[in-house]
């Protein structure tokens, strides 16, 4: 006799940040995987287009409002999406936005709010839909989270600090949630190629890249994409039940350098390397 049930066939998702990038692209992923989806995010006529192409290739999916700032959407939302397509059985927290400002000169208020989003925010979602999961005595959690916790990055302090509480909040969830079947994981991305940071301005854009180069955080040019990252969430979730996948960091790989023709080998930090994007979060 297994130790554990297999997952059922049929799992409902909840995506959080799901309007673009990573969110978007989970969402799709998972829908592929025959898994029907709620889309939520403050963009809810970009969750309702995904959603219709989702539908378009016969899956299953439903798009609504969700701002994870406010107790009150998030129930909403979790409710609106169980009474479409079932009990929550995968949750995927990813949303968020990011800033570009230094620590020292961050209103208080807008600190607060970051951590609002990133950290209270997946907190939002965990209690409102984890205690169902224990009830039924399974499900999977992913928080995503970023590769600033192991490298923190300059112009990010409020992002660096909530993501930080995310992974420390995940590993308390972690050993509280053994035993009853439920799995909360994380997911750490390093660079991706999507909407954040956006719509600085050129001048702030410069600058934090000189910085990050500055701290050696750019190692070459390669970004991951969203997809690449989607795939790493879609494959915690399907990881055989008895297994638990508690943190996945996923970073670009670099491209293969090919050997020179001839003459001596290149030397070590070759110059002009592109610095690292913004760690995705939002969406």
């Amino acid at each position: 006799m297994p130790r554990f049930e297999p997952h059922p066939q049929r799992r409902p998702a909840l995506v959080a940040g799901a309007s673009s990038g990573i969110g978007a692209a989970t969402a799709v992923l998972l829908a592929a995987a025959g898994h029907p989806v709620a889309l939520g995010a403050r963009r809810t006529d970009r969750c309702e287009e995904i959603a219709e192409t989702i539908r378009k290739d016969g899956g299953e999916a439903v798009a609504h409002p969700l701002d994870v700032s406010d107790s009150g959407s998030v129930d909403r939302f979790v409710s609106a999406a169980a009474a479409a397509l079932g009990d929550p059985e995968i949750v995927v927290s990813g949303a968020g936005d990011l800033g570009a400002e230094r620590v020292h000169e961050l209103a208080s208020d807008d600190f607060a709010a970051q951590l609002q989003v990133h950290l209270v925010g997946a907190h939002r979602l965990v209690s409102r839909v984890v205690p169902g999961m224990v009830a039924r005595r399974r499900g999977d959690v992913v928080l995503v989270s970023s590769d600033v916790v192991r490298a923190p990055r300059t112009r990010m302090g409020a992002y660096v600090a909530a993501k930080n509480g995310v992974e420390g909040m995940a590993r308390a969830l972690q050993m509280e949630l053994e035993g009853t079947g439920v799995r909360a994981s994380v997911v750490r991305p390093g660079p991706t190629m999507t909407g954040m940071g956006m719509g600085w301005d050129a001048e702030t854009t410069g600058e934090v890249l000189e910085e990050w180069v500055r701290w050696g955080l750019a190692r070459h040019p390669y970004f991951l994409r969203a997809e690449d990252v989607a795939a790493v969430v879609a494959a915690v979730v399907a990881a055989p039940r008895g297994t638990h996948l508690t943190l996945v960091e996923v970073q670009p790989e670099a491209a293969v350098a090919r050997p020179p023709a001839s003459g001596p080998p290149p030397a070590s930090g070759a110059a002009g390397a592109a610095p690292a994007p913004v760690p995705e979060v939002e969406r």
